[in-house]
């Protein structure tokens, strides 16, 4: 885990040189012209798929939902997709319940995408445009490189699709190697011995406060909820005290300045906080980007923050209990 967090430089600058072919999927899909536009995903490429569901409501301004994978495997359902573009993203593309859907929704219509890391699987070949992230192997279980490059993969897709040229992330791999340096030890260490976490985030944030609870569940077994800042304060922000350690992801833009409030009242409540990003006033800053792309350098200290702190309580961040590098689910 540690050698392919390590990766992620060079990873995403692999994929801006890729821009090309990734740009001419996402042309394909602007000539489609699709009225609606659902994304399929499971585990680390769920967060990615919501990251990339603000994107295009955000940048291509068109409605978006998030696939529920049980209404097609279980209950059977086939909605007419006419005029839909169906994006599954899915680092290993082989769980079943992903190609099934994928192959439902062509059959019903959809424009088909597949963004994964493994071009020979079935996934990749079944839908009818295919863009390979190029992570290469991921050993570890817990997703790092493939997680970001989805991130990226997606990013570039879909500012292809509106008519953008890949300007603002140019500069990502250098910006990737500075989001490596800040320094996590000290909150891997202030979590050693907590029993339970919440992870907060606005905007396009939100995707990396999920998936920060996810990393520190799945790597350092900490008990962790991810929620909106909004949805915090609409209920669960009750359950927070002085024991309650709060990590808010809160980096420059307007997802960052609407934390403001949520932060303001966790420190009410004399919560443990930590805030990583590139906000001006972030414990843990990360290189300052557009807003649109923070969520590809704001997680990377979370994913070593995860590492360390599986490591400090006795696990094996490499292979977590329980777990396997591909998850088939139907």
């Amino acid at each position: 885990m540690r050698a392919e967090i390590a990766e992620q430089p060079a990873v995403l600058d692999g994929i801006v040189a890729n821009h090309g072919v990734i740009a001419e999927a996402g042309a394909r899909i602007a000539a489609h012209k699709p009225r609606f536009v659902l994304l399929a995903a499971r585990g680390s490429s769920d967060h990615a798929a919501l990251y990339a569901k603000y994107l295009i409501e955000t940048l291509v301004q068109l409605p978006v939902g998030l696939v529920s994978p049980s209404t097609t495997t279980i209950y059977g359902a086939r909605p007419d997709l006419t005029d839909v573009v169906l994006i599954t993203a899915s680092q290993s593309g082989g769980s079943p319940d992903l190609l099934e859907v994928t192959e439902a929704a062509k059959a019903a219509g959809a424009l088909t995408v597949a963004v994964t890391n493994t071009p020979d699987s079935a996934l990749h070949k079944t839908a009818e445009l295919a863009v390979d992230m190029g992570a290469g192997a991921e050993r570890a279980v817990a997703a790092t490189k493939s997680y970001t490059a989805t991130l990226l993969a997606l990013y570039l897709l879909i500012d292809a699709w509106r008519g953008g040229k890949a300007e603002h992330a140019r500069d990502i791999g250098s910006l990737a190697t500075g989001a490596l340096q800040v320094p996590v030890a000290e909150a891997a260490d202030r979590y050693r011995f907590a029993d339970r976490l919440i992870a907060c985030g606005r905007g396009y944030s939100l995707a990396s406060a999920h998936e920060a609870g996810l990393k520190l569940a799945e790597t350092a077994y900490l008990a962790t909820r991810s929620y909106s800042g909004a949805d915090l304060l609409h209920g669960p922000v009750a359950a927070v005290d002085r024991q309650t350690p709060v990590l808010a992801i809160t980096s420059a833009g307007k997802g960052g300045a609407a934390m403001g409030p949520v932060l303001d009242t966790v420190r009410a409540a004399g919560a443990d906080l930590l805030t990583v990003g590139s906000a001006e006033n972030a414990n843990l800053r990360t290189p300052e980007c557009a807003e649109e792309l923070a969520p590809v350098l704001e997680i990377i200290p979370v994913q070593q923050i995860a590492l360390e702190l599986a490591l400090a309580r006795g696990g094996d961040p490499d292979n977590p209990r329980g777990l396997h590098k591909v998850t088939e689910t139907r």
